[in-house]
């Protein structure tokens, strides 16, 4: 409290009345330097400043956020600490992850170990591509390192080379005896296994000055399936090597391609998730037999890695950032949901043991969520794929997969292996045209068979909707006059009503009002009825002369009884009038809410018609509905 005396007697009195209401209370004192020892020589220094701040009882002073002296940098808590060696230290690291165990420091900002600029890499990435074979690995070395300024660069130059040059050697992989690890054997074949690819990453570093070292353990490979378990010396083989003091991993033989399931066909297709590869991410499919080269304090045990969901490269480089269940294998007991949190919006499509998707997928702007209802008791396989909406290509990429373990089937949601998804309102549906929906949950449940689905539709759409159910056969025309499409406005509305109890899905496709082309599917319903009296008949035939403001308030039923007297009700605006001919034909009367109403006998008919006069002076009438009479 050396500052106080510098205070006059009467000031310190005036200080004490001040504090004196605040004895409930703590109080610090933080004095900011004098000087910034930051700051440029010749810069004016800031003053002397006395802050004082005052807490409750019950909180702690922050003192950490009033000291400033420029003197350094807190951590960030997901920044791992070196020994002297290049590895985790453990010691150092222990609060940084006291908070969670095996939560690895990942901050899902960058997918590499290192902060790195690719742009800065492409005209390297171009010429080291396209450096041709030598005939000893010295002189393609010293060709790769022209214009090479440090240490990054030269690596990067040999990962463009490998990864561009050497092929998966699938035969080699059958057949041992016909393959080699020699890194000479592989230059001058051009192919190789993981060993022969790790190999020569090894003696093409170490000629470029580059402390590097080939890493054996288990992967997650081509032929791996979830729940698999791991034993022996190991599977597969990569590279660990040292830039500025600290260790980072790579694969160049996953870099440079994949192999088909059959493992008889190598595609080059370059995958840069694996060069430099942040720790926590690759550890997901590589498992080093010596702990250490994991990277990551505290170190996964096999079991969990064993356990853990195989998020395969495709995952990351689509933006995903985490999925849930985190484990491979999952126990059903009929219904089991999967979510995914993605970067940005994303498409996705699942499969259900090659089959069907047997799920109801959401689309959300973060990512999706994703209901499976297994068909029956057993194990089944779930493959999960992702797409960027502004791709071109049209295919999904494989992003995940589980092993679903179903001890019991949920028998309501059994026919839905012929979904299509995605199911419910979504950024997609809202993309396509569709805003505001009135039904925001993807499945709709009813007790008398009848609902309805309402959006703010673009003008330029022209919308259809179809209910089908895989419980029984309808035909095409059924499908579609089980739903009733009407227009007010802005918003389109579809009512539905169902043949009997079950399990439907309403699906809605729409086109350019412009174009010639075809209707395309822009999102579905899931409607549930459990009511076994509900027995509804299609909607009345409408013709193409139905616009889409007119409206129907009765009768709704496409078939009417026979020998009754049936009212109707309808909004047929801008036509001067509308009759109804059943055995003899009645006018309508237009009234005053602008509905035209009146009613007609269905005696000796076999179905009534609809029909309108657009103008006095027409001498013929349009059909707009059509309704059948039982017999």
């Amino acid at each position: 409290m050396a500052f106080l005396d510098h205070l006059s007697k009467t000031q310190k009195i005036l200080l004490a009345i001040f504090c004196f209401p605040l004895l409930p209370f703590y109080f610090c004192y933080v004095c900011c330097c004098a000087s910034n020892t930051d700051s440029k020589e010749g810069e004016e220094q800031s003053p002397k400043q006395i802050t004082i701040e005052i807490h409750p009882r019950n909180k702690t002073p922050s003192l950490s956020k009033k000291f400033s002296f420029g003197k350094g940098k807190v951590s960030h808590k997901n920044e791992a600490v070196y020994d002297n060696k290049g590895f985790v230290n453990e010691q150092n690291n222990t609060q940084i992850y006291k908070a969670n165990l095996h939560a690895y420091p990942w901050d899902e900002s960058n997918l590499k170990s290192m902060l790195i600029d690719l742009n800065k890499f492409k005209q390297l990435d171009a010429y080291a591509s396209k450096v041709t074979a030598r005939s000893n690995v010295n002189a393609l070395v010293q060709d790769l390192l022209k214009g090479t300024n440090s240490d990054m660069e030269k690596l990067r130059s040999i990962w463009m080379w490998v990864t561009h040059h050497i092929a998966y050697d699938v035969q080699g992989f059958h057949n041992p005896s016909q393959r080699s690890s020699s890194y000479d054997d592989v230059l001058r074949t051009g192919k190789a296994v993981c060993a022969g690819y790790s190999s020569l990453f090894q003696q093409m570093c170490s000629l470029a000055g580059i402390e590097c070292e080939v890493v054996s353990g288990h992967s997650k490979g081509f032929q791996y399936k979830p729940g698999m378990r791991f034993t022996g010396d190991g599977n597969h083989a990569w590279n660990a090597v040292r830039l500025d003091g600290k260790w980072h991993v790579l694969d160049s033989t996953w870099g440079a391609g994949s192999v088909d399931g059959s493992g008889y066909r190598f595609t080059f297709r370059y995958n840069e998730f694996y060069f430099l590869t942040h720790p926590a991410l690759f550890v997901g499919d590589h498992f080093p037999l010596e702990g250490q080269w994991q990277l990551l304090k505290p170190q996964l045990s096999l079991k969990q890695f064993e356990d853990a969901m195989h998020r395969r490269s495709a995952f990351f480089n689509s933006g995903l950032v985490s999925v849930k269940p985190e484990a491979s294998l999952i126990n059903s007991d009929g219904k089991t949901t999967v979510t995914i949190k993605s970067s940005s919006p994303k498409l996705f499509m699942a499969d259900l043991n090659e089959s069907g998707n047997h799920s109801i997928l959401t689309l959300r702007p973060d990512g999706m969520k994703l209901d499976v209802y297994p068909p029956e008791v057993g194990t089944h396989t779930l493959k999960i794929y992702c797409k960027d909406p502004e791709s071109v290509k049209k295919e999904y990429d494989h992003v995940c997969e589980y092993e679903i373990r179903c001890k019991a089937v949920n028998k309501e949601m059994r026919f839905l292996g012929d979904l299509n998804n995605p199911v419910g309102p979504s950024w997609l549906l809202e993309q396509q045209g569709l805003h505001e929906p009135s039904q925001c949950e993807p499945m709709v449940r009813t007790t008398d068979g009848r609902c309805s689905f309402s959006f703010r539709v673009e003008s330029h759409l022209d919308l259809m909707a179809m209910l089908n159910t895989g419980e029984f056969s309808m035909t095409d025309d059924q499908q579609r006059r089980h739903v009733f499409q009407s227009r007010k406005g802005e918003r389109v509305e579809f009512r539905v009503q169902v043949p009997r109890a079950g399990l439907y899905q309403l699906c809605i496709f729409g086109k350019n009002k412009s174009s010639a082309g075809k209707y395309s599917y822009f999102c579905s319903y899931i409607i549930s009825c459990t009511n076994l009296k509900v027995k509804w008949p299609v909607y009345p035939l409408k013709y193409t002369s139905w616009k889409e403001d007119y409206e129907l308030v009765e009768p709704l039923a496409g078939v009417l009884p026979a020998d009754r007297e049936i009212q109707f009700k309808m909004k047929v605006p801008g036509v001067s009038r509308v009759s109804v001919k059943a055995r003899d034909t009645h006018d309508l009367i237009l009234g005053t809410d602008g509905f035209w109403s009146g009613s007609c006998r269905t005696t000796g008919c076999v179905d009534v018609n609809v029909m309108i006069q657009e103008k006095p002076a027409d001498r013929s009438l349009s059909f707009i509905l059509n309704y059948e009479v039982e017999n």
